[in-house]
């Protein structure tokens, strides 16, 4: 088969591969009909996550048709039409049954040299496509991927909707909606998003959703804030050319919002200190975004992580946040949590997740999907490949 793989920094290539056979009992085989390009991936790309391989096969966010199933499997069957949750969970372990299952404790048995490192750190969920760190499973930018847990994970979706509608719920709307509701953000809320990426575009369509009052859009990039302004009548904060925490508290009376959702992580350009360090590995990092979300969030408010962040920071603001007494909320998504509800948003109307695709490729222009997301070339918000 085809597939998207890794071979150094800003270097993936389609390639053929083997394909992909069942394993275990609860396996199926997935016929891709549609996949994206994550930001989560870019960092990949840069060769930013340790235990990335050369050979490895991107990929997190897809769906297709199941071709095949494992004697145990139960929830699924041949010819069904699913979307994969990027997080591969048992279903059975202490955290599944909290449906916390971003944090399954036994899916991901290859955790990586980085976590054997750290001995008092119990390795993550297994996720597709992203690292030995994160379990070694092949991802989805492929013609065909084994699916693993497939009792747990694939989840059906309706004929009548197309794939682009539904493709997001493998990871960036329940991931936008996940870091909405970790921000308590409801009727007559304030809330400041920094990135207006696919996640931050997610955050932005659920607080709209439910109810957010104004909801601040922070980011360099004009096309990406005005799309925001379009879609979802943000307020456009061009970090570029004002300080978008001073801007914010300026415009909320000196209080701050009601809480700030970094959809950014740990790529974000920092000061001229945290190069330096970074360069040096002192740092795997950057804290920038981290301090704006301090500092313009109210007294008793929340700070929402949805960004992907590695290691450890220079010029955490500990004391600020302890001092005004805010809620940090952070993690992977529990994606199956969430897919239910968020099917049900998009069937009614009340979400077009899909609104964001700014282009669709073949699974074999992939790479240079890559080049184009990275350089934000074309206006690029969001590239879908299909093999």
């Amino acid at each position: 088969m085809k597939a998207l793989t890794y071979h150094g920094s800003k270097d993936v290539r389609v390639e053929t591969v083997p394909d992909p056979v069942l394993q275990h009992d609860d396996d199926i085989l997935l016929r891709v009909t549609a996949t994206a390009i994550c930001g989560s991936d870019l960092h990949l790309y840069h060769g930013k996550i340790p235990e990335t391989k050369h050979g490895d096969i991107f990929g997190h966010e897809f769906m297709g048709v199941v071709e095949d199933a494992g004697r145990g499997v139960t929830n699924v069957k041949k010819g069904d039409r699913v979307v994969i949750p990027f997080v591969i969970a048992c279903g059975k372990c202490f955290f599944c049954e909290h449906e916390q299952f971003a944090a399954c404790e036994t899916t991901n048995p290859d955790e990586g040299a980085s976590l054997r490192k750290r001995p008092n750190m119990t390795p993550p969920a297994a996720l597709f496509g992203y690292s030995h760190l994160y379990g070694g499973v092949p991802g989805g930018q492929a013609e065909f991927v084994r699916v693993p847990k497939a009792n747990v994970g694939p989840f059906v979706v309706p004929g009548s909707l197309s794939d682009e509608r539904v493709l997001f719920l493998s990871d960036i709307l329940p991931t936008g909606y996940q870091a909405v509701l970790n921000a308590k953000i409801g009727h007559g809320s304030t809330v400041a998003i920094f990135g207006a990426g696919p996640v931050g575009l997610m955050a932005a369509a659920c607080a709209r959703m439910l109810g957010a009052e104004r909801i601040y859009m922070i980011d360099d990039q004009k096309y990406r804030l005005d799309f925001a302004v379009t879609a979802y009548d943000v307020i456009p904060v061009d970090f570029s050319s004002v300080d978008p925490s001073e801007f914010i508290l300026a415009n909320t009376a000196g209080r701050g919002v009601d809480a700030s959702i970094d959809a950014v992580g740990f790529e974000a350009k920092g000061s001229t200190t945290e190069t330096v360090l970074s360069t040096l590995k002192l740092e795997t990092s950057s804290g920038e975004v981290l301090r704006q979300c301090i500092t313009a969030t109210r007294r008793g408010g929340i700070v929402s992580i949805p960004g992907v962040y590695a290691g450890f920071i220079h010029a955490f603001l500990i004391g600020d946040a302890f001092d005004k007494g805010l809620t940090l909320a952070m993690g992977q998504t529990h994606v199956q949590r969430y897919l239910p509800e968020l099917l049900d948003f998009i069937e009614e109307g009340s979400l077009a997740p899909d609104i964001i695709i700014s282009h669709r490729m073949k699974l074999a222009d992939a790479a240079r999907g890559y080049e184009v997301f990275d350089k934000k070339e074309e206006d690029c918000r969001k590239v879908v490949l299909t093999p």
